[in-house]
């Protein structure tokens, strides 16, 4: 493609289209644009796009983002596919995307920045080593709409060193970029600073420059999360303290953000800051112990000062969690050992920081499902509660009875609020009580420990039990929230008889009409009937919930028709935990479950949009496919009745989300219904033949299963050449990529064992030179593991014969070097006791039954191959991958697609295809009895003559045990 007018306007309209309200235009428009992703210089087209001052500016937004998409689906190098972005496109972006991006607005610079940062993740700084000194060139100057470009920039490309684990080359790159940037990057923060000195009463230049220290401060925090370089050590690190502290205690009405709820600029260096000060605290406090007194004086100051509004959240929480810091490292524990120190942190900091606020009262009741986010998934770390709470753990590391005892008359003092009429001061106090009773807690089990001055059973039966007990109507439904996150924190404390007492009244709560408190309910249900005790065992019984079980399902059922509830997560997997946790008591119910889960995932099916919702959907729809129909196989016709036309729906409207789950349901009922394969089944295979599934990662597991399960039971159907074609090519796209080509083999094991010999046989060179190229050109251990059981799946099906036969038609005389190179070097790394023992028998196959081993051009590998399987039995997995082996997870590859989430109850049943030979061992000795009957004398002189000593007795134990001589 050549940027001329012409292309660039042809272009532009097909952006433009992207934009039209009209489903069909907009589609179409999309297809185009993924038809010529791979084109010569479409990136350098769409940047010109982009760039156009006379182009309308959604095109040009519509290019920006569609270029920032085609980076980070493209960019990335792989070995398996053809590069769609050419070397000299790469080349051209990188020459003008930075200028380009710093002369633009604000939205399209946003859209280039991210770009960038993709394009510096893969080519940063190994082959994009004037990235730095084109940033930097622009610090020098004053147009501070492109510093802040810059700035945002470094932050995108500098931030992954925050999270990344410690390794020689990322401290090396880290290296690099402190040394072409650290010293321009101080001087800039410098020059801001002396800048907003002077301009202390103009808005607009105040405005931009704190805008530059917000993402100066983030960058910094970026550059000492691994290790606090000395480019910022020493009395380098003093202009910078000496600077944050006065951010620290700045104000200025005339860069503060008039609304309640959102913070401004000045805020969020204030907590960034923090941030920074925390981080030195916890991790360089040797360096920062003179710094510390006044940080903390100055934290402090802005903690006691700071009202309550939702714009300072975030702030508030990060200057609590310095304190935190502080407070929980030995060398500054006497800071807050004073009991006036500690009355004051409660009375000032905890206590009001706690507090049930009206903003989070509305959050309760106009955004419950972000208060539950929040509030009991444990992503509530901004939050001041959060804060507040890890702050009293902190001080209780070292001050444990102090301020149990300070902090017990603060609870009481709450409790009697209470008792007066004021709800929300038991609800700081429940908070307060937990915070001071948690020890050890894990997102599993909840509270593992908890403080010997804290009785969790007695509080919750005092202070929670009668707020459950209200019932559903009460006045005071954020009580009642308390009690069962109460409940849920301590589960795994309290003993097995209270919850037992207390799971009706969750029963009785599935029916309130507050979001919080049902689904708390169902929460706490769940988590209740996974508990196991110190042994393992579960703590709850069916004998426990049977009498309750029919209210239960109802309720569940019925809070799913709450429209606030509709598509509620934790009562679906609440619902799963049931039906799972009953087993055969649910068999009654399952008509009843199965026609209403149908219902759901048809409406569900129109808008897919709460992803863990529908995949415990799907889990419940496998789970009641297993308990109807494992034993009794002719329910999966009921099932299907029930099950097709909403599947059938899901698969014509190609809804990409559902597709992954559907492929594993539909193998879940083929695997278990019996035989014939209806037309159902069978009309499925085009289908699954369809290129444009296979594009999708997320589909290839789930249709690789239904694929082998359609061999398997409907093999007549699949028989033919023009399907036979088709599922080779399928295997060939599968065998080439290191993230699939272990589908591939499960694929190609499946034809073998259920298509007749003859329907392959002109196919197996073919095959077999297919595999021998993948390996030359790109071998991992994975593949290898792989292709040795192949071969000796292919030796069980066909006879070691055909094996060598096939192997040897590519090249004369290719087996030695495959035996040399491939069994005897590898073997020992198959892993799984099925293809492990695939590769006992096949090798076995191949030193029984073929000639060519025993007397003909290989005989001088019998021996050799013997040893080889002789190990395979004896020593442990050899578990050593190459040096350079990188395996690529689905996550790691370029582009978002539908991810593939296994399902738990959909699970195949390991697939034995030797089921016939139940010992490996044994299938050895009498091979080689039968053989040494058929060669006598041969055998038994190249065992005694050949095998080393240690072998040969493990070879003399196995015919011992089974009493056979040769």
């Amino acid at each position: 493609m050549e940027p001329t007018a012409t292309d660039l306007h042809a272009l532009a309209e097909y952006l433009f289209q992207t934009l039209n309200s009209d489903p069909n235009i907009r589609k179409a428009a999309e297809n185009f644009l993924s038809s010529i992703e791979g084109s010569e210089k479409y990136p350098q087209l769409l940047l010109q796009i982009v760039g156009s001052d006379d182009t309308d500016s959604n095109v040009r937004l519509a290019a920006a983002i569609v270029f920032k998409n085609l980076v980070k689906k493209h960019w990335r190098r792989t070995s398996e596919t053809a590069a769609k972005i050419s070397g000299r496109d790469r080349e051209e972006v990188k020459k003008v995307i930075v200028s380009l991006m710093l002369r633009m607005p604000a939205a399209l610079q946003k859209q280039l920045s991210d770009a960038i940062s993709v394009i510096g993740g893969e080519d940063f700084p190994e082959h994009w080593k004037n990235l730095i000194p084109e940033m930097i060139g622009y610090f020098n100057g004053n147009d501070f709409n492109a510093i802040n470009g810059v700035l945002q920039t470094a932050h995108s490309l500098f931030k992954r060193y925050r999270h990344e684990f410690k390794s020689q080359e990322l401290w090396k790159e880290i290296k690099y970029v402190l040394g072409k940037f650290a010293e321009s990057f101080s001087g800039l923060f410098l020059h801001v600073m002396q800048l907003a000195s002077e301009n202390t009463e103009n808005k607009p230049i105040l405005k931009i420059l704190f805008s530059s220290l917000l993402l100066i401060c983030k960058v910094f925090y970026s550059l000492i999360c691994q290790e606090l370089p000395d480019e910022f050590a020493e009395t380098k690190l003093e202009p910078w303290m000496a600077n944050f502290h006065l951010l620290l205690t700045t104000d200025n009405q005339l860069i503060e953000n008039d609304a309640d709820d959102e913070p401004g600029t000045l805020e969020l260096i204030k907590s960034q800051i923090c941030e920074c000060v925390s981080l030195f605290a916890q991790k360089y406090d040797e360096d920062f112990q003179s710094y510390l007194p006044k940080f903390v004086d100055a934290i402090w100051h802005l903690l006691v000062t700071t009202d309550i509004r939702v714009k300072h959240d975030v702030l508030v929480s990060n200057a609590i969690c310095f304190l935190a810091s502080v407070a929980e490292r030995p060398a500054y524990k006497d800071l807050f050992a004073e009991e006036g120190t500690l009355q004051s942190i409660c009375e000032k900091v905890i206590v009001p920081n706690m507090q049930f606020r009206d903003s989070d009262e509305e959050l309760y009741e106009d955004n419950p499902e972000e208060y539950v986010r929040r509030d009991l998934e444990g992503s509530d770390v901004d939050t001041r509660r959060f804060a507040a709470c890890n702050l009293v753990r902190a001080l209780c590391r070292y001050n444990e009875a102090a301020v149990m005892s300070i902090f017990t008359a603060y609870i009481n003092a709450l409790l009697q609020e209470h008792a007066s009429g004021k709800w929300k001061a038991k609800d700081t106090a429940l908070y307060l009580i937990s915070a001071l009773a948690v020890k050890s807690k894990t997102s599993k089990h909840g509270a593992t420990k908890s403080s010997d001055f804290v009785n969790v059973s007695d509080i919750f039966v005092s202070q929670c039990l009668p707020d459950l007990q209200a019932g559903i109507n009460s006045n005071t439904p954020v009580l009642q929230s308390d009690a069962l996150r109460y409940l849920i924190t301590f589960r795994s404390i309290m003993s097995k008889e209270l919850l037992v007492q207390v799971f009706p009244l969750l029963v009785v709560h599935l029916q309130s009409p507050v979001y919080v408190v049902h689904t708390y309910a169902a929460c706490c249900i769940e988590k209740l009937l996974i508990m196991k005790g110190n042994e393992g065992q579960a703590v709850f019984a069916v004998s426990n919930i049977s009498s309750h079980l029919q209210t239960l399902l109802t309720n569940l059922l019925s809070a799913m028709k709450m429209e606030c509830s509709a598509q509620n997560e934790y009562i679906m997997k609440a619902l799963l935990r049931v039906i799972s946790f009953c087993g055969e008591s649910m068999v009654s119910y399952q008509d009843t479950l199965l026609k209403e889960l149908v219902e759901k995932l048809q409406v569900v099916s129109g808008n897919p949009s709460k992803p863990q919702f529908n995949h415990y959907l799907f889990e419940c729809i496998s789970c009641v496919i297993n308990l109807l129909c494992l034993h009794h196989p002719t329910a999966v016709v009921t099932v299907e009745q029930k099950l097709f036309p909403v599947v059938e729906a899901i698969l014509v409207k190609d809804v990409a989300e559902f597709l992954p789950y559907v492929f594993q349901i539909l193998s879940q009922l083929l695997e278990l219904r019996p035989q014939p394969v209806p037309a159902t089944y069978t009309s499925l295979f085009p289908l699954l033949l369809t290129p444009a599934l296979w594009e999708h990662l997320g589909n290839i597991p789930p249709m690789v299963r239904l694929l082998q399960a359609l061999l398997q039971k409907g093999k007549e159907v699949v028989a033919s050449t023009e399907h036979l074609n088709a599922l080779l090519g399928v295997f060939q796209k599968l065998i080439a990529s290191k993230t699939s080509d272990h589908q591939g083999f499960y694929l190609l094991n499946s034809i073998l064992e259920f298509l007749p010999p003859t329907l392959l046989s002109s196919h197996l060179k073919d095959i077999f030179v297919l595999l021998f190229q993948r390996m030359q050109s790109s071998k991992t251990t994975k593949f290898v593991k792989g292709l040795l059981v192949f071969f000796c799946f292919f030796a069980n099906q066909y006879g070691g014969p055909a094996l060598i036969q096939t192997i040897d038609s590519i090249q004369p005389s290719f087996f030695a070097m495959v035996v040399q190179k491939l069994f005897i070097a590898d073997t020992q790394k198959v892993s799984g006791s099925v293809e492990r023992k695939i590769c006992a028998v096949g090798i076995t196959k191949l030193l029984t039954e073929s000639p060519a081993m025993l007397t003909g051009p290989y005989v001088s590998q019998w021996n050799p191959l013997l040893k080889t399987l002789i190990e395979l039995f004896e020593l442990p997995e050899d578990d050593s991958t190459q040096d350079d082996e990188h395996f690529i997870d689905i996550e790691d590859t370029p582009g978002y697609q539908t991810a593939y989430c296994q399902l738990a109850y959909a699970g195949s049943k390991p697939h034995d295809p030797l089921a016939a030979i139940p010992d490996a061992k044994m299938n050895l000795v009498l091979s080689l009895q039968k053989v040494s009957q058929q060669y006598p004398n041969t055998v038994g002189n190249m065992i005694s003559q050949g095998l080393d000593k240690q072998c040969l007795q493990y070879l003399q134990k196995y015919l011992q045990d089974a009493g056979v001589t040769i």
